[in-house]
C-alpha cells in the first residue's frame, strides 16, 4: 500500500536542488507551514462541487464506524472544497523521461552531499542513538532526509484532508485515498494534531522523510522522547520513525545496500538483473570484481567494495544503463530501501547519496549520456511491441520494471544481441521493424 502512494506522490527534493541550512545540534521545530493551495487553480464545476460535497457528507458514516469521533470528522472536513490542481495530477500520467545518470546527478550532487553532511554532523548525538536501537546506518537515514525533502526545507503544503479528500472522492485511486484519509483522520485523533496543521504533498506524504498517513500509524515513533510523533517538527521524531520501519522491513544490520563492481569482457548478460540473486562465489567465479579490481567480499564481516560491513552471501548484479553504464552488485539491504520508495532509481540514489555522506568515493564507470532517455510514449510502445513479438513485459503501463528488462533480455539472447534488458531507441527501432516485416510477410 505504501509503494504504491509513494509511487505517484514524489518529492520535489528528488528532482531539484535547493538551498538548504544545516539543523543545530538539538533540533528545534521550525515554524508551522501555513496549508496552502498553489494557484492559479481552475473552480470545480458547480456539478462536481455538489458530487464532492455529497461525498464529504456521506463518507462520515464510514469514518464514524471505523471509530472516529463526530466531532473529529466535523472538524477536519469543514469547508474542504474540491482542489481540481490535485485532480488533474492524479489523472496526468507523469513523464518520467529523466535519465538515470541525470537523477543521480541531483540525488548525490556536491550541495546535497554537503549539506548532508552538515545535518550528520549537527546531530550526530541523535542519530546514533537511532542507529544504536534500530541498526540502521545513520548515513542512510540522512540520505533518505535529504531525498525526501532536502533535510525538511520541502515538505508539501496542500491540505492533508482536502488532498486526501479530493483523491478520494473520485478518479483511478479513489479507493486507496478513502483508505489514506481514513488513516489521516485516526492520525489526527491519536497525534493529536491540528488538521489545519498537516500539511502534505498533493497525494498525502507528509513530514520530514514524507511518509503516508497509514505508514504514521503503523510506524511513528517518538523518536525525541516528548511524548509525541510529530514527524512534521522533530527530526527525531521523523528519522527514528523512519529506521523503525526499514528495520521493521528487514533491514540487515551491519550490511551495505550494494556496491559498484567491474565485469570481466565475458560476463553473461543474462543472468543479470535486479531481482536475480545468485551466491558471491558465483560471481566470483565468473570474474565479477569490485570496481577498484580487488576481489568481492569472502563473507560476513569481511567488509565491501566501499568500506561498509558485508553480511550478505548472495547478490545481484544491476545495470541500471546496461552493458554501457556502471554495473552494481545489489545486496539485501537495496531492496529494503525499495520498500520504502519502489523505484530502484531512487533506492540506488539513496545509496549512493549514503556512501557520499560517509566519504566514499562516487561512481566510477561512466555513464552513457549520449544514450537519449525514452519518452512515456516510447515505454508504452517498447512493452506492446515485446507483447506483440511474444514476449511478456507485464502491464502495458510506461514504466519500464524488471519485467521488462527480463522480456528485453530474452528477446536480445534470441536475435543473440548482448543480453543486458536495457531499452534504447536502437532497439525500440528494431523491434517496430521486426513487427513491420511480420505484417508485410502475413498482408503478402
Amino acid at each position: 500500500m505504501r509503494t504504491l502512494a509513494r509511487l505517484f506522490a514524489l518529492s520535489p527534493a528528488v528532482l531539484a536542488l535547493v538551498a538548504c541550512a544545516a539543523t543545530g545540534p538539538a533540533p528545534r521545530p521550525a515554524p508551522r507551514p501555513a496549508a496552502v493551495t498553489p494557484a492559479p487553480i481552475p473552480a470545480p464545476s458547480p456539478d462536481a462541487d455538489a458530487r464532492f460535497n455529497a461525498f464529504v457528507r456521506d463518507f462520515r458514516a464510514t469514518a464514524l464506524a471505523a471509530g472516529i469521533r463526530p466531532e473529529t470528522y466535523d472538524r477536519s472536513m469543514a469547508g474542504l472544497s474540491l482542489n481540481t490542481h490535485i485532480q488533474d495530477l492524479n489523472l496526468r500520467q507523469p513523464e518520467f523521461s529523466q535519465a538515470i545518470w541525470d537523477y543521480l546527478d541531483v540525488a548525490a550532487s556536491p550541495k546535497r552531499v554537503a549539506d548532508g553532511q552538515a545535518a550528520l554532523t549537527a546531530n550526530d548525538a541523535m542519530l546514533s542513538g537511532i542507529e544504536a536501537r534500530y541498526g540502521v546506518p545513520k548515513s542512510v537515514l540522512v540520505a533518505i532526509w535529504g531525498l525526501e525533502t532536502n533535510y525538511g526545507t520541502l515538505m508539501g503544503h496542500y491540505d492533508m484532508f482536502e488532498a486526501l479528500a479530493t483523491l478520494g472522492y473520485d478518479g483511478p485511486r479513489a479507493a486507496l485515498g478513502r483508505r489514506e484519509l481514513l488513516a489521516a483522520l485516526k492520525m489526527e485523533q491519536a497525534g493529536p494534531f491540528k488538521p489545519e496543521e498537516m500539511v502534505s504533498s498533493w497525494a498525502g506524504a507528509f513530514g520530514q522523510t514524507q511518509f503516508m498517513p497509514s505508514t504514521w500509524l503503523a510506524h511513528a515513533v517518538d523518536g525525541d522522547g516528548d511524548g509525541k510523533k510529530d514527524l512534521w517538527h522533530s527530526p527525531a521524531d521523523a528519522l527514528a520513525s523512519t529506521a523503525a520501519m526499514l528495520a521493521e522491513d528487514g533491514w540487515q544490520q551491519g550490511e551495505g545496500w550494494g556496491y559498484e563492481v567491474r565485469l570481466p569482457a565475458n560476463f553473461p548478460y543474462a543472468e543479470s538483473g535486479r531481482d536475480n540473486p545468485q551466491p558471491l562465489a558465483h560471481w566470483r567465479q565468473l570474474g565479477v570484481t569490485t570496481a577498484l579490481g580487488a576481489p568481492l567480499p569472502q563473507g560476513p564481516d569481511k567488509g565491501s567494495a566501499n568500506g561498509s560491513d558485508n553480511n550478505s552471501d548472495s547478490g545481484s548484479i544491476f545495470l541500471p544503463a546496461g552493458a554501457r553504464g556502471p554495473a552494481f552488485l545489489l545486496l539485501h539491504n537495496f531492496h529494503v530501501i525499495m520498500r520504502y520508495n519502489a523505484a530502484s532509481s531512487y533506492a540506488l540514489g539513496v545509496g549512493l547519496l549514503a556512501d557520499r555522506i560517509s566519504g566514499l568515493s562516487g561512481v566510477i564507470a561512466t555513464w552513457p549520456r549520449d544514450e537519449e532517455p525514452l519518452s512515456r510514449d516510447d515505454r508504452l510502445a517498447f512493452q506492446r511491441d515485446l507483447a506483440t513479438l511474444g514476449y511478456d513485459p507485464g502491464a502495458i503501463d510506461g514504466m519500464l520494471g524488471p519485467k521488462v528488462s527480463d522480456a528485453l533480455r530474452a528477446y536480445q539472447s534470441a536475435h543473440r544481441l548482448l543480453p543486458d534488458g536495457f531499452p534504447t531507441h536502437d532497439l525500440l527501432m528494431r523491434l517496430e521493424r521486426e513487427i513491420a516485416a511480420k505484417a508485410s510477410t502475413q498482408g503478402g
